[in-house]
């Protein structure tokens, strides 16, 4: 099998998720090539063929051009499958590409089972695998879904490629996002709620932990979603990406979403009453315990020092 990946740059910049597309092509143990547009002053470490478009030149983002250099790259290497990051730029391109080569596509990929994907579904609360009837497909990952054991060190072979840069889109630039209220970024010590803490009223305590211990309060989707908590306290691939010195999750199972937003925190404590649940495999400490009396009590050890 030979997989394209699609890597992603920003402002010049590389994306890390490069990364995570060369993971999910090793567990798939096959062939791969790449394409860039982007700058080659920031190339991936990657060991194969590198297909390089100039965004000066083509656009860094152009999705008529961006669409048709890929294409090109399918024809030319003759690949089964396309792998894009499910990000904005992923869910723009990628059904585009799935038509035009007439594939099945499959979205946000978490996990790869004796070469059968894996998707979630419920809410991430389950798991379903997926075989296409397609001799083509067109795949997104899940951001932090996978990882490389070791990163790579190899440099790549670079073949520029060049189109058209014409289309009906025009790219303007960037816009940051407003975060408001409250920007986890910058806390050093986060208590985020999950659906575990049962009802709206138990955000108070978490509030109370993370106030005690002189940090911010954070959410999961679930939390967010059923408007517990404002949006602006999300920590997720959807909310805010953050990395504090300590991260209390409470009550969040550890969906993947959830993990690839807090999982570079340096100690990560988790209060769950599932010993099992996913959350405990990031976890420096997992404590088993009902979070509606373990919080509380840990709370008032933390106000009495």
């Amino acid at each position: 099998m030979k997989i394209l990946l699609i890597a992603e740059s920003r402002e010049g910049k590389l994306l890390g998720s490069c990364y995570e597309l060369m993971a999910f092509a090793e567990k798939m143990a096959a062939e791969t090539a790449m394409v860039l547009v982007g700058s080659d002053s920031a190339l991936p470490r990657f060991a194969g063929k590198l297909y390089l478009a100039d965004a000066t030149a083509v656009g860094e983002y152009n999705p008529d051009a961006h669409k048709q250099l890929i294409l090109d790259v399918v024809a030319k290497e003759q690949a089964d499958m396309v792998v894009f990051s499910h990000s904005s730029y992923g869910w723009d391109l990628a059904p585009r590409i799935a038509f035009a080569m007439k594939a099945a596509q499959i979205s946000e990929v978490v996990d790869v089972v004796d070469g059968t994907m894996v998707v979630p579904v419920c809410n991430a609360k389950l798991r379903r695998d997926v075989t296409v009837k397609t001799a083509k497909t067109v795949v997104t990952l899940q951001a932090g879904a996978f990882g490389l054991a070791e990163e790579p060190t190899a440099a790549p072979t670079v073949e520029p490629i060049r189109v058209e840069a014409g289309g009906k889109v025009r790219f303007t630039g960037y816009e940051q996002a407003e975060i408001g209220g409250v920007d986890l970024g910058k806390a050093k010590i986060i208590v985020s709620a999950g659906r575990g803490i049962g009802k709206p009223e138990n955000v108070a305590m978490i509030a109370a932990l993370a106030k005690a211990l002189g940090g911010e309060y954070g959410a999961s989707r679930p939390v967010v979603d059923s408007e517990w908590v404002e949006h602006n306290r999300q920590v997720g691939t959807t909310g805010q990406t953050v990395a504090p010195k300590l991260y209390i999750a409470c009550g969040i199972s550890g969906a993947i979403q959830h993990l690839a937003g807090m999982k570079k925190s340096e100690f990560i404590v988790a209060v769950n009453t599932d010993k099992d649940a996913p959350i405990g495999d990031v976890a420096d400490v997992l404590v088993v315990a009902d979070l509606k009396q373990f919080v509380p009590l840990l709370t008032e050890k933390i106000q009495a020092l």
